[in-house]
């Protein structure tokens, strides 16, 4: 198009006044000197610089945007430095090469460039995390500073407009005036500061919780505040001004050490040649969503509890290492679970605790239109809204709905704020939004998943509304849409105690699921039925897990016992089929190898079980050579953790001490408690009365005995929290407490507050024997145990969930023989004198055999037994795998042959 004729003017403010078709727009061509003084508004904060710049421009020329991409120190690369009207979230965050995009363009060939309608240009690139699809028009002129090449700054517009020569060259002109103060900037931020932008891109990305590397980074540049933040990335840099963290990484050497990491991840998410690319290719344009009312990925993300939750967390890790495309649906908890407190009397006291979404990897969820994602739920007393976050987990997305935002009424902008909280009301509201709140979500974003994957009955929910919209698309009715539904339905079912199922009474499904209830045609008793056992019992409530059960092709266990006990608990769902007919089966549970395995057994195992030996982790031939480790080797590694788990120990007893205001006596004994010589005991779970935390409290004078003996003593480290509600679970929890307090017991018994994944890490890493001991059959699985492998402790357990399957009579150690007996006091009283036995006779005895170089070589024997027999088949890339293979992609219609023997 041929540009209109000008005419200019002068006016005494030094401002022309741009005649065009009759209309006058006024222009600012060159800035005053004042101006570009004042553009940096306070010295060594060159963000704020920029912004100014940005801004500055934009108000000039009467454009909706203006952004300033600064060259990358490699000089190939832009990255947006500053925006007004772009997100402010893809600031640092987005990066093209100079032969990609407009922007692009413009470096490329040093000149400006103006485009009308710019996503019709062949060098357009979409960045739809930008909001770029809604600008009509764009300029870009280069940043040059004394002949160099330092970035290209962008104007664009909202309506559709033609930028004539002369504004183009007016542009140029003030880019050529704030090029210095650009180049300032670009000096100060980019050429001293890729450490710290590196650094930030690694905090963005909960793949640094996992990569050993990574995480050493962010504790070299400043330790003591990395255990004080928690061990919080984003806290951490958050605190650090540009010149502290530059002067720590040069004074440390740690530039060559972030570009690495740095790279490690990129790669990492770019790699193409992995499981999830050979195996599971029909996923990726239908992933799985995998919704869990919580996720534990790291301490610093406090939006879980325990055991259901780390599951959740190593799930969606292997999925990412194994590129198996899946997203993970959850909530966001505003204030986590709670924090725990003893009192005095080892009571425990529930603290809860805002979380400050500025200090966590979060950012908001953009929807196929562009916009933030907003989810709304009709219920009969009114709507239920949320606002949904992202979190990045290596290559998968977590998205977390979060109910705090103003459409809310104030009871709804607190409904998800504490994680098993509130009453049956209060718990419903929660599941609806998680199962049909995640479902809306996942819609809005544009994400249509090819399998649901149900972890557990909270997100139950999910499924009516995929059939309702399944409904909708197709245009058919319920009848039709549930089977189509069904077959891409996975549950996994968790909880053998049938307390631990969540019901609902008739009134609370009708006010909450009503209105869905008319969409899909169903009747009140229908919808009740659904969720019942027996669906036409009036009296019988609506019971979740039946729900899932009932509208699943795939159901699961997650042990093979936990499939026994699931089959017989539900065989009311199949009238007229025998117990072992009842289709539920089982993928044993597995944990994240790189999330629990400690640093220094990473490093011994790179030595000697081969080059890349963690891709190949749930192959047995990779563990095999665990055999050839030397016996002080792998002995002096289990020592150095151990050590490190009672200064860990030592240090958490006197803070909590501190924090009763015990006497500067207990504190004194406190720090030292424990011996690095003594047999150490872990115990860390949830203090529900059927793990029996108290069982080795049975016969208290041979536990004195045991603990007190001057040639092999024995000590013993709890923790775990009792849910706020369960008196019982708290009275339990106050017993074990007290021992700390019992002169025959005080230094032998020490009970860590405020279990989270940071305890629990430490206590896998470094306990000698690992115990559990619940109530038979009634633990589902028991991953703890399993984490405990990878470091080369050993298990003394029932043989109950994933231990009956695992232990083998030399790997470990068994608490009676797997018999149970219908008195439970009787059962109890069984258990209690076989774990004492067994102590006695069989554990301390071994493990304080030493030959003349002080070495245990029979327990030695039985570590790298456990490791070797046990470390490929309870990791959770081998249970992924599984879910992958025997139900992702059955579900999908991924699967090449399927024959059906009859009829």
């Amino acid at each position: 198009m041929e540009p209109e004729s000008l005419e200019l003017e002068h006016n005494q403010s030094g401002v022309e006044e741009l005649e065009m078709a009759g209309q006058v727009r006024v222009v600012t061509h060159v800035l005053t000197l004042e101006e570009i003084g004042n553009l940096a508004a306070e010295e060594g904060q060159p963000a704020e610089t920029l912004m100014n710049v940005v801004a500055l421009i934009a108000k000039r020329f009467e454009t909706d945007v203006c952004s300033a991409y600064l060259l990358e120190p490699d000089r190939a690369n832009l990255v947006l430095a500053a925006t007004v009207g772009l997100r402010p979230e893809c600031i640092g965050v987005l990066r093209m090469a100079i032969h990609e995009g407009l922007a692009g363009l413009v470096a490329e060939q040093v000149r400006p460039v103006a485009v009308e309608q710019p996503q019709n240009h062949p060098r357009f690139k979409y960045f739809g995390e930008a909001g770029e699809d809604a600008y009509q028009s764009f300029v870009g002129v280069p940043l040059i500073d004394r002949g160099i090449l330092q970035g290209v700054l962008v104007v664009q517009t909202l309506e559709p407009r033609v930028f004539q020569e002369d504004e183009i060259q007016m542009l140029v002109e003030a880019a050529a005036q704030v090029a210095p103060v650009v180049c300032e900037a670009r000096t100060l931020d980019r050429f001293i500061a890729p450490a710290q932008e590196r650094l930030w891109a690694l905090a963005r990305n909960l793949w640094w919780s996992w990569d050993h590397d990574a995480v050493s980074l962010f504790r070299a540049l400043d330790p003591l505040r990395w255990k004080q933040l928690n061990q919080n990335p984003v806290s951490l840099l958050a605190e650090l001004p540009l010149a502290k963290l530059e002067s720590r990484a040069t004074e440390l050497v740690l530039h060559s050490r972030i570009n690495y990491a740095y790279r490690r991840l990129q790669e990492y998410l770019q790699v193409d040649r992995t499981w999830g690319a050979r195996h599971a290719g029909v996923l990726r344009p239908s992933p799985v969503a995998y919704f869990s009312a919580e996720f534990g990925l790291h301490e610093s993300l406090p939006v879980y509890s325990g055991g259901l939750g780390v599951l959740a967390g190593d799930h969606i890790k292997s999925a990412s290492d194994l590129a198996i495309p899946l997203v993970g649906i959850g909530l966001f908890y505003g204030q986590g679970y709670f924090r725990q407190r003893l009192d005095r009397d080892g009571w425990q006291q529930e603290e809860y605790l805002e979380t400050d979404v500025n200090q966590l990897p979060l950012e908001t969820a953009i929807g196929k239109n562009g916009r933030p994602v907003a989810v709304q739920i009709e219920t009969r007393t009114g709507s239920i809204h949320a606002k949904v976050w992202r979190v990045a987990v290596g290559r998968c997305d977590l998205f977390l709905l979060d109910s705090d935002v103003e459409a809310n009424s104030p009871d709804d902008r607190k409904l998800t704020s504490r994680l098993y909280g509130g009453d049956a009301r209060t718990r419903i509201r929660q599941e609806l939004l998680l199962g049909v709140g995640g479902f809306r979500a996942l819609k809005a974003m544009g994400i249509t998943p090819g399998v649901l994957h149900l972890n557990e009955g909270h997100s139950g929910f999910a499924v009516l509304e995929a059939i309702r919209s399944r409904m909708q698309d197709e245009g058919i009715g319920f009848e039709s849409a549930v089977p189509r539904v069904s077959r891409e339905v996975v549950f996994t079912t968790h909880t053998p105690v049938p307390a631990g199922h969540d019901r609902f009474d008739a009134d609370l499904i009708e006010e909450h699921l009503g209105l869905l209830r008319e969409e899909l045609t169903l009747s009140q008793a229908s919808l009740m039925g659904l969720g019942r056992e027996r669906p036409s019992d009036q009296q019988e409530t609506f019971c979740m897990t039946v729900l899932g059960l009932r509208l699943s092709r795939r159901a699961n266990a997650v042990s093979a016992l936990h499939g026994e006990v699931s089959r017989a608990m539900w065989t009311g769902l199949c009238p007229g089929k025998p117990e072992d007919e009842v289709p539920i089966g089982h993928i044993t549970n597995g944990v994240h190898v790189p999330s629990w395995l400690a640093p220094q057994m990473y490093r011994l195992y790179d030595r000697h079980l081969g080059a890349n030996w963690h891709q190949h982790s749930s192959e047995a031939r990779i563990w095999e050579g665990i055999e050839n480790v030397d016996d002080g080797e792998l002995w002096e590694t289990h020592l150095n953790l151990k050590s490190q788990l009672i200064e860990f120990v030592r240090r958490r007893a006197m803070e909590q001490a501190e924090r009763r205001f015990e006497s500067r006596e207990v504190l004194v004994r406190l720090g030292k408690v424990l011996s690095p010589d003594a047999l150490t005991i872990g115990f860390a779970r949830r203090f529900a009365t059927y793990k029996r935390a108290n069982l080795i409290l049975k016969d208290i004078e041979s536990l004195a005995s045991m603990v007190n003996d001057p040639k092999r003593p024995v000590q013993f480290v709890f923790a775990g929290k009792a849910h706020p509600l369960d008196e019982p679970g708290k009275r339990l929890l106050q017993q074990i407490a007290q021992m700390m307090r019992n002169g025959r017991f005080a230094d032998r018994f020490v009970f860590v507050e405020d279990y989270d994944i940071n305890v629990g890490r430490h206590l896998v890493q470094g306990v000698d024997v690992w115990l559990n001991n619940p109530r038979r059959p009634l633990e589902a699985s028991g991953t703890s145990g399993q984490k405990v492998v990878l470091n080369g402790g050993l298990n003394l357990s029932v043989l109950d969930g994933w231990w009956a399957e695992a232990y083998d009579g030399m790997n470990g150690f068994a608490i009676g023989t797997g018999r149970t007996h219908s008195n439970v006091d009787l059962h109890d009283e069984r258990d209690g004198a076989d774990l004492l036995r067994t102590l006695r006779e069989q554990v301390i005895p071994l493990y304080y055999q030493r030959d003349r170089d002080g070495l245990p070589r029979g327990w030695i024997k039985r570590m790298k037994r456990t490791i070797r027999t046990l470390g490929w088949r309870f990791n959770a890339d081998r249970m992924v795998m599984d879910y992958t293979q025997k139900c992702y992609i059955p579900a999908a219609g991924g699967t090449s042959s399927e024959v059906r023997s009859s009829w």
